[in-house]
């Protein structure tokens, strides 16, 4: 697979294309906040922890966690409840699947809607949030269980510009960007 390219940070964009929870973690920020500063979150995160672990996150205590969050320059707008909301997420996936993110997308082969399923149940996931990581998954990851397309509904529609998941370079950002401007405008 392609390295991706959410942040314009070569060093981010590596971090994100290589550990999936950094990824979900990037994800988990996607709200507020510009796309490429949400993804940008996790390499902040592994600066500042001696590399992203998502044991290691599980593992620190919260307060303290919390607060390499909030050291400037924040992992997000919201730093504080980002940074609790992220320490949830890394629990549960510790708890639940053994430290192993990837496990949320292939334990037992699922299909796509057992994938929507599963990250829907994340700390921090609804089901729009799910449906965007599903198709950034089937489209840039390679992570295509049955019925991905469908269950990502129009995030997962072949040559879109409607979230993240279709983010591989300046121009298709900037596509994104006029997407969301003109759904905004539609909707007022």
């Amino acid at each position: 697979m392609p390295d991706l390219r959410l942040t314009g940070d070569a060093e981010a964009d590596r971090l994100l294309t290589t550990d999936p929870f950094a990824l979900l973690t990037g994800m988990l920020l996607d709200q507020q906040v510009p796309m490429e500063t949400a993804f940008i979150g996790p390499k902040k995160l592994a600066d500042r922890m001696d590399g992203f672990d998502v044991a290691k996150i599980a593992a620190t205590d919260l307060d303290a966690f919390v607060e390499l969050c909030v050291q400037k320059p924040a992992i997000h707008r919201y730093a504080g409840s980002m940074g609790r909301r992220l320490h949830a997420l890394a629990e549960h996936i510790v708890e639940h699947y053994e430290g192993d993110t990837a496990r949320i997308w292939t334990d037992g082969d699922p299909d796509g809607k057992e994938v929507l399923k599963r990250l829907k149940a994340l700390p921090g996931f609804g089901d729009q949030k799910a449906r965007i990581f599903l198709a950034l998954l089937g489209k840039q990851r390679g992570v295509r269980p049955a019925g991905w397309r469908e269950a990502a509904g129009a995030y997962g529609d072949e040559g879109s510009f409607r979230s993240i998941a279709d983010v591989t370079s300046a121009e298709s950002l900037a596509e994104v960007r006029a997407f969301k401007k003109a759904a905004k405008a539609a909707a007022k």
